[in-house]
């Protein structure tokens, strides 16, 4: 996984917005695109944005194609984003006044 790749999917509302509809369960590619007004390739290049970075998985049952979304990579972004606040954690005092370092 790159980070870049994952911020750079993460920074388009369009993808968040998929993201969104996905935490509830699988969909189909046009399950997704009913809840958009943009044409069937534009809702294509976000899923493919999303699959780059690997924010999606993709089943194949049938005729139709699932995607859902890959907890594990949010797992990664948040434990990396967790450091900054675990740091300044260890900087606050009880009484809730910074520390003298």
């Amino acid at each position: 996984m790159s980070f870049a790749e994952t911020f750079k999917a993460l920074a388009d509302p369009v993808r968040r917005d998929i993201l969104v509809m996905l935490k509830n369960g699988k969909l189909t590619a046009g399950e997704i695109a009913a809840k958009f007004d943009l044409t069937g390739a534009t809702v294509s290049y976000h899923l493919s944005q999303l699959k780059k970075a690997d924010l999606l998985f993709e089943t194949k049952v049938k005729n139709y194609i699932y995607y859902e979304v890959n907890i594990s990579v949010f797992e990664e972004v948040m434990l990396w984003v967790s450091q900054f606040s675990e740091r300044r954690e260890e900087n606050v005092t009880i009484e809730g006044g910074e520390k003298n370092e």
